[in-house]
């Protein structure tokens, strides 16, 4: 698939994600055409709050199930207050919902098989997986429109396995938990971490790369199209290593 032009739909309760440094980052790569535009969600009218609300996911063991959101649940989303996430509130949505949702946003002129639309959101994309029967976080839900979630990208690949453990002992031994994650700064991403910027380019290099060739991912840790399932990984490909593999330079040369 031939791309000739990218829209970038900013998310500006994440200001850690520098749009123009984005742009410009995939223009010097590809050489290709790339329109910054405002967040998508604000391109909906009175009735979009409704929408969103309508894809979350309340529980994680069964398929998407429609909801119908309360007067408060609306008023959440017409308030964007996912940008205040933590670990301990957040809230899940069906990423394929919220992808036709943002489908739907796109103005009909601009749905060309050429232009490729890449969004980024606060809110935390899940896909239900029949192999173990739950949801799970994502970070990237792939295709046009593409969804990039920043929180997907925190919460989604896994801390280092002594965090939980720790995390747990202290737990139930009614202790800080504060001190644990002190303990373990850094080794894993935070909200409002100043390296996202850096990891957002290989979410959106994995987006652009599953639309032009059909695959998105990389088994190799040597390659920022790995799919990272832990943070230390994560932090690997994207910050220490940074760069394609081999396989995946050479594909970019001929594209």
């Amino acid at each position: 698939m031939k791309i000739s032009q990218v829209f970038l739909y900013d998310e500006p309760s994440v200001p850690e994600i520098d749009i123009k440094h984005i742009s410009d980052f995939i223009k010097e790569l590809f050489g290709i055409d790339v329109k910054i535009q405002k967040n998508i969600l604000s391109f909906g009218d009175d009735t979009i709050a409704e929408r969103i609300a309508s894809c979350r996911v309340f529980n994680p063991r069964r398929p998407f199930q429609r909801h119908y959101p309360t007067q408060e649940e609306i008023q959440f989303e017409v308030r964007n207050e996912s940008d205040s996430a933590t670990t301990e509130n957040i809230i899940m949505y069906d990423g394929f919902e919220f992808q036709n949702i943002i489908s739907e946003l796109i103005p009909k002129e601009e749905q060309t098989f050429e232009n490729l639309h890449i969004a980024f959101t606060n809110k935390l994309m899940c896909t239900y997986d029949y192999n173990d029967y739950r949801y799970h976080g994502r970070a990237l839900i792939g295709s046009n429109p593409s969804i990039i979630s920043t929180t997907g990208i925190i919460e989604a690949p896994a801390k280092p396995r002594e965090y939980y453990m720790e995390l747990i002992s202290n737990m139930t031994q009614g202790l800080n938990l504060e001190s644990v994650k002190r303990k373990y700064s850094g080794r894993y991403l935070e909200y409002h971490d100043k390296r996202l910027d850096k990891i957002v380019e290989g979410y959106v290099l994995q987006a652009m790369f599953y639309y032009i060739t059909g695959e998105a991912f990389c088994d190799s840790l040597e390659c920022r199209l790995h799919n990272a399932h832990w943070q230390k990984d994560l932090l690997y490909s994207q910050l220490e290593v940074g760069r394609f593999c081999d396989k995946h330079q050479r594909i970019l040369e001929n594209l």
